[in-house]
């Protein structure tokens, strides 16, 4: 192992299901699929009970239902899944402060300068992957290598409940049998690419002469071959501030009537304005996303006198947007909307302090009886028509 560089990467295993079977221990052992449960919904995760029936992370919710019609269907409960994942984050503190969250159940950790704390960092894994266990009684996949990249590929390599390792020794033997789809940055049309003139495993692009390769996948070939033979500079980034924060829903059945628009925006800035005030934050700027029928996006924003976390300030001017694109319309249908925050490193400017500060008292009441008694116990009376 390279003693200059040390990387955990931390993946909680089928994370919002298992938190849903962590909750109700009666889910245990079944298949639980987690997701949208309309007809255009699609799955967020699924137990690896559910994953033997070939049900899979984004696949159609319909679909899903043909392949395991017995599965237990949950709605996603993203407070409860918040709570749990700052559990989890909290232990990656215990052993290192430079941790790079990419989402509420996965980490790369830079654990370099905790070995002499902690000792190597197959032990550091192992520790990660028993508090883990003795805080929220659920498992996960860590991955170690002197990367990113080969970190990530550990994880993925090891699951479920997996401690794996990728080291100078084991690298190219590893590596070199994979398909070329599996570096991270090669998609699909990358893939067809190479894999048309000859070149479909890691092995192959490896050994491939760099002029050659060039004239394939163009200035990207140099890259794609540091890839191929483990290498990978970027650093774990810690404290990655938050771009947005934003919540958006696809309907059953295309809206044509601006009052239920109207009830359903509400509710998606009640989302999003609740996971702003946990995350302690304040935002400037307001997104929301519109898209008509058969597949036409699109989006309208605006920038707030005073940054916020209070919902009615945030609705407002979402409601502004919404309304204005409405009346631009000739046959306004929706058939999905979102909204978001963002603008969170903007400097705070003057506004109605006093306002504000009864917005905020009213939020933190809301928030203090959704977080004790679950998301959306507590709503805003012009929300409850959708």
């Amino acid at each position: 192992m390279d003693t200059t560089r040390a990387i955990l990467h931390v993946d909680m295993d089928a994370f919002f299901a298992s938190v849903e079977q962590g909750d109700d221990p009666s889910l245990i052992g079944k298949p639980v699929i987690v997701g949208g449960l309309g007809r255009r919904g699609v799955v967020a995760t699924c137990s690896y009970e559910a994953r033997r029936f070939g049900v899979r992370s984004a696949m159609p919710t319909a679909q899903a239902r043909q392949l395991c019609p017995d599965a237990v269907y949950l709605t996603p409960r993203m407070s409860r899944y918040a709570e749990v994942s700052a559990q989890v984050f909290a232990v990656f503190g215990e052993i290192t402060p430079e941790v790079e969250g990419l989402s509420l159940d996965e980490a790369f950790l830079d654990v370099s300068g905790s070995r002499k704390l902690f000792g190597t960092p197959r032990e550091m894994a192992l520790r990660v992957k028993q508090r883990i266990l003795e805080v929220t009684g659920l498992r996960c996949s860590v991955g170690i290598s002197h990367n990113k990249w080969l970190a990530k590929l550990a994880t993925e390599l090891g699951k479920p409940d997996g401690c794996f390792e990728i080291d100078h020794g084991n690298r190219e033997r590893l590596l070199d049998p994979l398909p070329v789809g599996r570096l991270w940055t090669v998609g699909k049309v990358g893939q067809a690419k190479l894999e048309g003139a000859g070149y479909r495993t890691v092995g192959d692009l490896r050994r491939a002469e760099l002029d050659t390769l060039a004239r394939v996948i163009g200035n990207q070939a140099a890259h794609l071959q540091a890839l191929a033979r483990g290498e990978d500079l970027r650093p774990v980034v810690a404290r990655r501030e938050e771009r947005s924060i934003s919540a958006e829903t696809t309907f059953d059945i295309d809206l044509q009537a601006l009052p239920e628009v109207r009830a359903w925006l509400l509710k998606l800035c009640e989302r999003v304005t609740e996971r702003v005030r946990r995350a302690g934050l304040k935002g400037r700027v307001v997104t929301i996303k519109l898209r008509t029928p058969p597949f036409h996006t699109e989006t309208r924003q605006c920038t707030l006198g005073i940054e916020s976390d209070a919902t009615d300030i945030i609705h407002a001017s979402a409601v502004r947007l919404l309304e204005t694109w409405w009346r631009e319309q000739s046959r306004p249908r929706l058939r999905l909307l979102g909204v978001s925050a963002s603008g969170f490193d903007a400097d705070t400017a003057p506004g109605d302090l006093f306002a504000a500060a009864a917005d905020g008292r009213k939020d933190r009441v809301t928030d203090t009886l959704n977080q004790r008694f679950g998301s959306g116990t507590v709503r805003r009376a012009r929300s409850l028509d959708t």
